[in-house]
């Protein structure tokens, strides 16, 4: 496993990431990062999703003097449209009618910094998703349970019943949960 002695910071408010980030076994502090997450006009996937990393991590080291500086950023495509968290529960009753029977794409940016070797790593990963057709009732009764809101695409894969909805995925497991956990660990030891 990775043993280092500078500190590991992990800049974001996702309790999802740091539960990820802890399978890793690395002792860490978490840093919380504000930024505009709007794309930009005609922004690709891949070009949004490592710039937000990019500028989380530009935030997070005018705060760190020393250290390695994790950031991400999650966002699900449907038709090349980015699904971003739900406004409130009506919308997320229509994004999951959305993504209902239908297979999207998640895509992770992230950004690894390690101040000492003044070294940058910006990567990302995607996964596609299935889901199976959901009824009314179970898109209303997982709306109820809160779940969805915090969430791109309105749902989580780690979830008791958002689960459920998942068909089958190409790809990454931990990228949809909101960390690439086999590439954020190949470029730690890169950057280390």
């Amino acid at each position: 496993m990775i043993k280092i002695d500078i500190p590991i910071i992990l800049a974001s408010n996702s309790p999802r990431r740091k539960k990820l980030l802890n399978q890793l076994n690395l002792n860490f502090e978490i840093l919380k990062i504000e930024i505009d997450e709007a794309p930009r006009k005609g922004e690709k996937p891949v070009l949004l999703v490592k710039r937000l990393a990019t500028e989380k991590l530009e935030k997070a080291k005018e705060k760190v003097a020393k250290g390695i500086i994790i950031t991400a950023d999650t966002i699900v495509v449907l038709n090349g449209k980015v699904i971003n968290k739900p406004v409130d529960e009506e919308d997320a009753e229509k994004i999951l009618k959305r993504l209902s029977g239908r297979t999207h794409t998640v895509y992770t940016g992230f950004a690894i910094y390690n101040s000492e070797k003044k070294k940058s790593i910006i990567d990302y990963e995607k996964t596609q998703v299935t889901f199976r057709k959901m009824t009314l009732t179970e898109i209303k009764d997982y709306i109820a349970t809160g779940s969805p809101m915090d969430k791109a695409g309105a749902y989580g894969i780690q979830d008791d019943f958002g689960a459920v909805f998942v068909k089958k995925i190409n790809g990454c497991y931990y990228n949809v949960v909101g960390l690439p956990l086999t590439k954020l660990y190949q470029n730690l030891l890169k950057i280390i």
